[in-house]
């Protein structure tokens, strides 16, 4: 639509420059495309860094911020097969091997830290589970007691029962909560609430369903690096009197037993500003009974998360930067192609001199032109880099986020970018002398 004469001379130079780019709409487009490539690169890439990021920070932080985890490793073996030290021996060609932590690591632990909450055992087993003809083999099986859950931020599925009692606990009760995934591999589609799962040679009844549980990734610090959505959970006397402390591995050639009383032990602090201060005092304390400390670990969910969150803090500057650059070859592109624009239009720019117009407006002219190239390949590239983080989400299960603040800052750069690079095309134009630019052919 046309401007009128009265029309303010803001409006009337966005229409002429406007009007001047859809005269070669290729050669604009083509001019956009590198703001547009680099606009929706900057916000895809930083929606799935942000994503990444954020699901491990998520991952540490179910951890609890005010926990500390300790772990049993099993230590390196140099010893020969035949040889028998402290802890091991030897007999038809197998070996017993006791590490890791013991029950009377936890009543020290308890008694001795001041700054403690609550600290939670628990035991990793290695069961074959089945129902019927569903069977799950070499399935773990966690003991623990009914604060894990609140610990680990376990949560039933709707309607999924409920999770282990201290009743439980202390009538060593056969019963079993599962994680969705057990849930689906041994009843399929049934509810498994009050059915009983085989687990070893023995029979549970299943009292309660767990929710999925991120994406099934193993969460930093658990015992194990299994999926954990196939996971069942017993009562840690259950585990003690059915299963005792001996662990069985076959290998060519013999077996190898390894007793092992406890897989982790989840110290909860009273106070944030603590966990650290508890987390040395516990390592104190577990050398002296623990000489070569290496078979145990420590793990600070609040360390890791600190850690996490700076990473996630270089890992977008780093994103951002690379994805940068194609904003800066897209503003190169817009000075070349402006610096050409005005050679073309040298004639033009003589005639709006002879007539009357100021160097300052025939800056402005140009600069319109460059500003809304940016602008308009800076918002179709909004609309690019919001699109792919969608289905980068939909088709596969990387988890992306898109922030308002990557979508107002790819914007503005790309803005500045056109300001700043047609800058100079402007001023050149401007600075034309009116005589000379007429003589132009």
């Amino acid at each position: 639509m046309l401007i009128g004469p009265d029309a303010p001379i803001w409006l009337t130079t966005l229409q002429l420059g406007v009007r001047n780019l859809m005269l070669h709409k290729l050669r604009s487009f083509l001019t956009m495309l590198g703001t547009i490539l680099g606009v929706g690169s900057v916000i895809a890439m930083l929606a799935i860094g942000e994503g990444s990021k954020r699901q491990a920070v998520d991952q540490i932080r179910q951890l609890g911020a005010n926990n500390v985890i300790i772990r049993s490793v099993k230590p390196d073996q140099n010893a020969g097969q035949n040889e028998t030290t402290s802890g091991q021996s030897s007999s038809q060609n197998s070996q017993v091997l006791e590490y890791g932590l013991k029950y009377k690591d936890l009543d020290r632990l308890t008694a001795t830290l001041p700054t403690l909450l609550r600290a939670i055992p628990m035991v990793v087993l290695r069961k074959n589970a089945q129902h019927g003809r569903f069977r799950i083999p070499n399935c773990r099986v966690l003991g623990t007691v009914p604060d894990y859950a609140k610990v680990k931020s376990l949560k039933l599925r709707e309607d999924g029962g409920r999770f282990l009692t201290q009743r439980d606990l202390d009538t060593t009760a056969n019963v079993a909560v599962l994680t969705a995934g057990a849930a689906q591999r041994l009843f399929s589609y049934t509810d498994p609430v009050g059915k009983d799962v085989l687990i070893g040679e023995g029979a549970y009844r299943v009292i309660g369903v767990l929710q999925t549980q991120d994406s099934g990734a193993a969460r930093p610090g658990a015992a194990g690096s299994a999926n954990q959505n196939n996971d069942i959970y017993i009562p840690l006397t259950a585990a003690q009197r059915r299963f005792g402390e001996m662990q069985v591995t076959y290998r060519p050639g013999g077996r190898d037993y390894e007793m092992k009383q406890l897989s982790e032990i989840t110290l909860t602090v009273q106070n944030e500003a603590y966990v650290s201060q508890t987390a040395n005092m516990a390592r104190k304390s577990l050398i002296k009974h623990h000489p070569n400390a290496d078979d145990f670990e420590i793990q600070v969910p609040l360390e890791l998360l600190q850690q996490a969150e700076q990473e996630k803090r270089i890992w977008n500057i780093v994103l951002g930067s690379i994805a940068g650059i194609s904003l800066l070859v897209g503003g190169i592109g817009i000075m070349n192609i402006m610096l050409a624009t005005v050679t073309e239009r040298t004639r033009e720019i003589g005639i709006r001199r002879a007539l009357g117009a100021k160097r300052r407006d025939i800056i402005a002219q140009f600069l319109v032109e460059t500003v809304v190239l940016s602008a308009s390949g800076g918002a179709i590239g909004v609309f690019l880099g919001i699109g792919i983080p969608a289905v980068v989400s939909a088709s596969s299960e990387i988890r992306t986020v898109v922030s308002l603040w990557s979508v107002v800052l790819a914007f503005s750069i790309a803005v500045l970018t056109g300001i700043v690079f047609g800058l100079y095309p402007a001023r050149r134009a401007a600075m034309m002398d009116p005589i000379e630019a007429l003589r132009h052919d």
